[in-house]
């Protein structure tokens, strides 16, 4: 097979993979529950590439999204459920039906007002399959959706009907009595586990309302955990020792410095 920009091909490419006697042993033994994982994996990829500016990298990893919805679809069609057909048939008409504003003459001039049509022609669509309403202000929001951001939309789902804080400080105040509680329960390590729960979810809360995106914002001070390591590892390397080689004061008065110069070359 030659490499195409159809996506006929890759979706040929992906029952080849399938077919049971000539395609790939690997392949053949998946089923959506093994490759979920890898689904959310490449999701990630997406985002990480957007995070760094890769263009590059974003290209590679959107392909590597697409064959997850290819793989996806092929398995559906193997058990006779849907194909990657439908699969674009589906998502056509619903951003057709759910954009009355560009396709038909509804009126929806602002994001806000965009938003609320959104919600509620989700809703009516619900209804015509005859599915029951969520009921309650936190319904909606997915399980499996990273600890982080599940926490920031169910707050933000709370904060809507009024369930909320008006001020930051008063969310740092609720930061400092899960501090508290935590070392109150530090001996007992279940108890002190859960009071960590609490004390997340408190400081998503003020992520929130400072306008920031408590995933976005852990990822980046990962990313600044990751430089300034690898810098401790560097001086560390110049002296002849590795990490383990060294003193925690060591190392603290490495981090310090690579902080500091940090600082100096934004300055």
């Amino acid at each position: 097979m030659k490499p195409s920009r159809d996506i006929t091909r890759l979706i040929e490419i992906m029952a080849a993979l399938r077919t049971p006697g000539s395609g790939c042993p690997w392949d053949l033994e998946q089923n959506f529950s093994t490759i979920a994982p890898y689904t959310l994996e490449e999701a990630y990829e997406v985002a990480d590439a957007i995070a760094r500016g890769d263009r590059a990298g974003l290209k590679d990893e959107l392909g590597d999204l697409l064959l997850q919805v290819v793989y996806h679809a092929r398995m559906a069609q193997e058990e006779g459920a849907f194909d990657f057909g439908d699969v674009v048939e589906g998502i056509t008409a619903k951003l057709i039906r759910r954009h009355p504003h560009v396709f038909a003459d509804a009126q929806g001039h602002t994001a806000e007002a965009v938003k609320g049509l959104w919600e509620r022609i989700k809703a009516e669509e619900k209804a015509e399959r005859g599915e029951a309403a969520e009921t309650g202000a936190l319904a909606g929001v997915p399980v499996a959706l990273p600890a982080l951001t599940r926490a920031l939309k169910l707050q933000n789902k709370a904060g809507s009907v009024g369930f909320d804080w008006n001020d930051p400080r008063a969310v740092l105040a609720k930061i400092r009595e899960e501090a508290d509680e935590i070392e109150a329960e530090i001996e007992r390590r279940e108890a002190a586990a859960a009071e960590v729960g609490d004390l997340l979810f408190a400081v998503v809360n003020l992520a929130r309302h400072l306008g920031a995106d408590p995933e976005g914002v852990l990822r980046a001070t990962n990313v600044k955990f990751e430089r300034r390591f690898a810098a401790i590892e560097k001086a560390l390397a110049a002296r002849g020792k590795s990490p383990k080689d060294a003193t925690l004061a060591e190392m603290d008065a490495l981090w310090d410095a690579a902080k500091a110069a940090e600082k100096t070359a934004k300055s």
